[in-house]
């Protein structure tokens, strides 16, 4: 039986894959600070601007899931679901979701978070000129 109200689905759902996408990014800039990478810190810093995007986002999500008492909570996992019990009103509900389902919406938040996080520089720094690309022909 359904006993939570498709906002409140949406707003635990939208939580808890965020949770995921930060772990994701957070996972990620290991790798690039391990990493042989040649210029790391372009990939280092875009990175930051979308974990810093996630949290302030999640801090808001966390703050109304509180104050609608809403909890998500993952109750199992096996190679092809996990399982997550969502508490709302004194009611758990249980669901299921196919693991290539949450990469999927997961990947789908990285790239919003990108497009964010892109947007934000842009608005705060102007665009290099295009006379600055002469200063390193030789």
């Amino acid at each position: 039986m359904r006993y939570l109200k498709q906002k409140e689905l949406d707003l635990a759902s939208r939580y808890l894959f965020l949770s995921m996408a930060i772990a994701v990014i957070r996972q990620d800039r290991k790798h690039f600070e391990q990493g042989k990478f040649k210029i790391k810190e372009p990939y280092m810093e875009l990175l930051g601007k979308m974990e810093l995007e996630a949290r302030e986002e999640r801090k808001h999500l966390r703050l109304q899931m509180d104050r609608q008492k809403l909890q998500v909570i993952e109750s199992g996992r096996n190679d092809s679901f996990t399982s997550f019990l969502f508490l709302a009103h004194g009611y758990e509900e249980k669901r299921n979701y196919f693991n290539p389902a949450i990469r999927k919406k997961v990947e789908l938040i990285l790239f919003e978070l990108m497009r964010k996080s892109q947007q934000s520089s842009r608005s705060k720094s102007p665009e290099p000129q295009a006379e600055h690309s002469n200063d390193l022909q030789g």
